[in-house]
């Protein structure tokens, strides 16, 4: 890594933009634009709420973040001591009395059956939900930088599976991770969805078996290649989405119309992301619009601050907002631990 990648700080800032665009969406959640206007006033004006609490989105990332320091403690990433400290991590979160920002159904279910420590993580994966939970908190496996490509890609998949089981939830929490791993790396964000798609055919038929053991055979499809194709497919249908967004960009339209409404994984990545793009010198204003959204506007603003954050380290957010950001030392001593 260069002198001037450890000097962008891009996990620090990636995670602070996540818990940022979180707080900023908290309030703007479950409601349409007009209400969200009548509540904040102008989007672009919209400020920072105070105190500043996020939700379940940064929670989890932080759930995700401490496992992945534990495991690595000792050696290199593999599938058993991510899928054990993960899982803890994943159950101490469900349990936690802090747990009360209204998480996700899905999560909830899963992390009770992942309690019951002799069954294999498999039986406790949702296989019939995609939602947005498998990769609000993925930013994690993008910032971490002793991971190989294999590792990166198996546990961003795993840690969404160890939740929600669908194959979209695992590619697009693969592709988040990849993502934010390509912004941490200086790379050029207008050519970022052709990447992203390159990565998704490269990846297309590819099963990771050593991390997910036999999860495909929880679902209907006939092989494992089947299963993960499917969900690699309606991740392209999204990237295709945020290109045709942006050949004609509409900054003063809400994001949802044009690549959805973000309960669901490929949607949320694929409106954070143009979120991201489409205010690239603008990051404050990039998790605005995020939050002024009529979709699930804290996971979608969650993603924006994730990207834009990556992209350009935490001199991207206010001092002001970034001192009283709830959990701020918990994220800035991850960021400050991958960073180093």
């Amino acid at each position: 890594m260069t002198t001037t990648l450890l000097a962008k700080r891009a996990a620090t800032g990636s995670l602070l933009g996540l818990a940022l665009g979180d707080a900023l969406g908290f309030p703007t959640e479950f409601n349409d634009i007009p209400s969200i206007l009548e509540k904040c006033g102008p989007w672009r004006e919209m400020e920072l709420p105070n105190p500043a609490f996020v939700t379940d989105d940064t929670q989890m990332t932080l759930a995700l973040g401490r496992a992945l320091r534990t495991a690595m403690d000792r050696g290199p990433l593999s599938p058993e001591v991510l899928a054990r400290h993960a899982r803890a991590e994943y159950v101490a979160w469900s349990r936690s009395p802090d747990n009360n920002r209204a998480p996700g159904r899905t999560c909830l279910v899963a992390c009770d059956l992942l309690a019951r420590e002799r069954h294999p993580w498999q039986d406790a994966s949702q296989m019939g939900s995609k939602g947005c939970g498998a990769n609000m908190r993925v930013a994690p496996l993008g910032l971490v930088p002793q991971l190989n490509d294999e590792q990166r890609a198996g546990a961003a998949q795993l840690q969404a599976a160890l939740t929600h089981g669908h194959p979209t939830a695992l590619a697009a929490a693969d592709l988040t991770a990849h993502a934010v791993r390509l912004l941490a790396q200086g790379a050029e964000p207008m050519g970022l969805v052709g990447q992203l798609r390159s990565y998704a055919y490269e990846n297309r038929g590819h099963y990771h078996t050593r991390w997910l053991g036999d999860l495909w055979q929880y679902s209907q499809d006939p092989s494992a290649a089947h299963f993960i194709t499917r969900g690699w497919d309606e991740c392209l249908d999204a990237l295709d989405r945020v290109r045709q967004a942006l050949r004609a960009p509409s900054p003063e339209t809400d994001p949802c119309l044009a690549t959805g409404e973000g309960w669901i994984a490929e949607e949320a990545f694929a409106t954070g992301l143009l979120c991201f793009l489409l205010f690239l010198d603008e990051p404050v204003t990039a998790l605005r619009r995020a939050a002024c959204t009529s979709g699930d506007s804290d996971s979608i603003a969650c993603l924006a601050g994730a990207f834009a954050g990556a992209y350009h380290g935490p001199a991207a957010w206010p001092t002001e907002w970034a001192d009283r950001i709830e959990y701020q030392s918990d994220l800035v001593s991850l960021g400050a631990l991958w960073d180093a």
